[in-house]
């Protein structure tokens, strides 16, 4: 009798979460996930059943699973004790009460494997082509900027980062170390606004407020229609923003504007858009050692209004989401940022979609 009262218990419970909107089951309404199941099969290997031992997961359970990862930011061993935990987990990935939950090493070895088969980008792009299906299509122009997504810091010497850094190993270093520091990572100054000095105090020249970080950073270009992520690149932090323009531009786009800020402003730049037919919509720096002009402050200043959809964008997936790369290396942490890409464009469907109307 108490399995069955435990049992009403968590039908009770679902009904609750349910009425008090649950974001996850509206997530599972919006998005169709069997949708992935084609791709997912294609990059899994085929488990050899002859030997006997347990079923493997069902690939589009175990693709939510790193979609609610992605979501909330959660280590392997995070992910399976929420699982355990949370009903609406649960619920959201396709498990009973009475089924067996994938533990830490199951979950690595499923990302994994769609990592090493290449899959995540073209889950992706999957999702991109279902959003032009459903009418959300590329349009109004777009957006390109990019974010350093911080990463584990090493504790290094200025030799070994120097070794490092022209793509050497330190001597000395054991196998053991070398798989656990993050050799492709790099260190970044991220700039912020001046600091003002307060009012009635002495005099003195604004101080630039500088935050060194180590990591990686998220190169991405978004519609400016409905904000969706349409194409992204993801490099070492140090990599300069506007060498990763081609990589960023959507085709797709129906409109031709191109907005970013100076950073990408090059003539290397403004050739490729001009080859591509799409028009620089590019923030002018302010000249050295001259007050900005009027009119290009006016134009920055609109250029700035559309520029500033982009860090909805930012402020999701490092706030909200809390992303941040606890893998080691390249390829694992373009991963890591490729399924929090795509998680954001189905959280940002749904909130299109429920709303009736993009920002």
């Amino acid at each position: 009798m108490s399995g069955q009262a435990g049992f009403f218990d968590a039908e009770e419970r679902l009904r609750w979460l349910s009425a008090s909107g649950d974001p996850l089951e509206r997530l599972l309404a919006v998005v169709e996930f069997e949708a992935f199941r084609a791709e997912l099969e294609a990059a899994l290997p085929r488990a050899d059943r002859s030997r006997g031992g347990r079923p493997p997961y069902d690939a589009v359970l175990m693709f939510r699973v790193l979609v609610l990862q992605a979501l909330y930011t959660l280590s392997d061993e995070q992910t399976e004790y929420q699982l355990r935990d949370r009903l609406s987990f649960m619920r959201f990935a396709g498990l009973a009460l009475h089924d067996a939950v994938p533990d830490a090493k199951t979950i690595w070895l499923y990302r994994e494997q769609l990592t090493r088969a290449g899959a995540l980008a073209r889950l992706f792009a999957r999702f991109d082509a279902m959003l032009a299906e459903r009418g959300f299509l590329a349009m109004g122009g777009q957006i390109v900027d990019a974010t350093v997504v911080e990463a584990r810091r090493p504790r290094l010497s200025k030799e070994e980062k120097a070794t490092l850094r022209d793509g050497g190993i330190p001597e000395g270093w054991s196998k053991a170390r070398t798989r656990q520091i993050d050799r492709d990572g790099r260190w970044t100054i991220e700039r912020g606004r001046k600091a003002t000095p307060p009012k009635g105090g002495a005099q003195r020249q604004a101080a630039e407020i500088a935050v060194p970080m180590f990591g990686y950073k998220n190169h991405l270009g978004i519609d400016r229609g409905h904000g969706f992520i349409r194409r992204f690149s993801v490099t070492h932090a140090a990599r300069h923003d506007g060498s990763q323009l081609g990589a960023v531009l959507d085709v797709n786009n129906t409109a031709s504007g191109v907005w970013a800020d100076t950073a990408y402003r090059s003539r290397a730049n403004v050739e490729l858009l001009d080859r591509r037919g799409l028009v620089p919509e590019f923030q002018r720096a302010k000249p050295r050692g001259r007050p900005m002009p009027a009119h290009i402050s006016r134009g920055n200043a609109t250029r700035a209004r559309v520029r500033s959809l982009v860090e909805h964008v930012f402020a999701t997936e490092k706030r909200r989401m809390g992303l941040v790369v606890r893998s080691i290396g390249l390829v694992r942490a373009t991963a890591r940022i490729t399924l929090a890409n795509l998680a954001y464009n189905m959280r940002r469907l749904v909130w299109i979609e429920g709303r009736g109307a993009p920002a």
